[in-house]
């Protein structure tokens, strides 16, 4: 008798659900998604030997890749170490804990932006003191590329890649980034639309601040090494009040309780089938919306209808602003204040 049956919870979350919401958009919607990372990379280097069971493994999270890595090491018997954001709320956190991760907080701080470089900063100090822990590098490792292949042949059998764009928050790049290089391995053109929240430096929207913005996990305040700059056609950068708007019409229209980078994909991918009718989407839906509840979705009355919404269309990026912003980015190189160093090589 063939066996259908995951050994594990891990395995169920890696594989996310493909949603269709019309004739030409699919959501791609996860628990968790950097399970699909996560997973594929601690397998991978325990292959090769990298790391042991038994061993310790270490990164900084705002709560979705937390919570990945600790799946991960359960899985494989592994020990984790989370060095974690204020926003990892405290649901998160006794999950974290009763899975056996260790999770060290940082205190509150002024802005996200403080919290992510006190976050790198401390994970360096335990490395300094504990040197046979391995840093999984999130922000940097292209081995987390690899676990995105099995989802690009999802796609690739309910899609049409020849006119086809995923469109997805940059993150690390390890998601939308990998999607697109290993579609693009069978249909060149495939395009790729990158969701940013202002106040990143992944693509240059460090001098715009809102105020508001909690978009955790799909911004930056440092140069990440594993987004490849040259992969994505077109950036939107959303604040929080555009964002909100999109994840409260994916709710209402579609029943997909998500958080607020897929509701900023959403609205995005609205407008590119606007601009061009013929065009095929997959939007990102890496998470589910519990963890914005209180900050975003308590608010849905306050959220502007999409419709009333339009990008403000930029040639530069000086020229961008609040609430929603697009430019043409033409897989250009990466802006000089978000350049991490040498390209990163998409693993096999």
């Amino acid at each position: 008798m063939r066996e259908d049956v995951d050994h594990h919870i891990a395995d169920a979350l890696s594989r996310p659900a493909l949603v269709r919401l019309d004739s030409r958009t699919l959501c791609l919607r996860f628990e968790t998604m950097k399970v699909a990372s996560a997973l594929e990379a601690v397998r991978y280097l325990l292959e090769r030997g990298t790391i042991e069971h038994g061993d310790t493994l270490v990164d900084s999270s705002s709560g979705i890749y937390a919570h990945a890595l600790a799946l991960a090491c359960h899985r494989y018997g592994l020990h984790c170490h989370i060095v974690a954001s204020t926003t990892v709320d405290r649901t998160l956190h006794t999950q974290l804990e009763i899975l056996g991760a260790t999770v060290e907080p940082m205190p509150p701080s002024a802005s996200l932006k403080l919290d992510q470089s006190r976050r790198v900063a401390r994970v360096r100090e335990i490395l300094r003191d504990h040197p046979r822990h391995h840093w999984m590098r999130q922000y940097h490792d292209d081995v987390h590329y690899r676990g995105y292949r099995p989802i690009a042949d999802l796609i690739r059998e309910h899609a049409d890649c020849d006119h086809l764009s995923v469109v997805g928050g940059v993150g690390t790049g390890a998601s939308t980034g990998a999607l697109t290089t290993f579609l693009r391995e069978t249909a060149p053109d495939v395009g790729l639309v990158g969701v940013q929240p202002f106040d990143s430096v992944t693509f240059g929207s460090e001098h715009v601040h809102d105020p508001e913005i909690i978009i955790a996990g799909i911004g930056s305040s440092i140069p990440f090494g594993n987004v490849d700059h040259t992969l994505y056609d077109t950036v939107h950068w959303f604040g929080f009040d555009a964002a909100l708007s999109g994840s409260v019409a994916l709710l209402r229209e579609h029943a997909i309780f998500a958080g607020l980078s897929a509701g900023a994909a959403y609205l995005a991918a609205r407008w590119e089938q606007r601009l061009d009718p013929e065009r095929h989407v997959v939007v990102l839906a890496p998470d589910t919306g519990h963890r914005y509840v209180d900050a975003a979705y308590s608010r849905h009355a306050e959220a502007p209808a999409p419709e009333e919404l339009r990008p403000r269309q930029i040639t530069a990026l000086s020229d961008m602003d609040l609430p929603w912003s697009r430019m043409h980015w033409n897989r250009a190189e990466a802006p000089p204040n978000a350049s991490a160093g040498q390209a990163i090589p998409v693993a096999s």
